[in-house]
């Protein structure tokens, strides 16, 4: 893409002129907790990356309020932590609802998967 008279404007995938994919921090987040068990917030900021669908960063405020809401909804459950030393904490885990709208995530994925790579197949025949 070029803007007139200027070098080429590069973006990243999942970046668009309509923003980032940021409703897919929720199946990163739910995916995170399955597999690790149960997290606190800093380590889900920290991990997240390495388990979200685009290169985009994410921002930390967006994945709070994602918290916030899968809480709110029954799929996750927190719990202060002052037990150990330093500053209380807040520590998720994956509820059994949670675990649930986990698959159906992946299943809309699949779906969602398939309809990307038609769309993307069908660009590049008529480049």
């Amino acid at each position: 893409m070029r803007t007139s008279d200027s070098a080429p404007v590069i973006r990243r995938p999942g970046a668009c002129a309509m923003g980032n994919i940021y409703r897919f921090i929720e199946p990163a987040v739910l995916r995170m907790l399955r597999e690790k068990g149960q997290s606190y917030g800093y380590e889900l900021a920290e991990g997240i990356s390495s388990y979200a669908l685009t290169d985009s960063q994410i921002d930390r405020s967006a994945l709070y309020r994602t918290l916030r809401t899968l809480e709110e909804n029954g799929y996750v459950r927190s719990r202060w932590e002052t037990e150990s030393t330093g500053p209380a904490r807040r520590v998720y885990t994956l509820t059994r609802p949670g675990r649930q709208h986990l698959r159906e995530w992946s299943k809309l994925m699949e779906r969602l998967g398939g309809a990307l790579l038609a769309f993307s197949r069908q660009v590049r025949t008529k480049l």
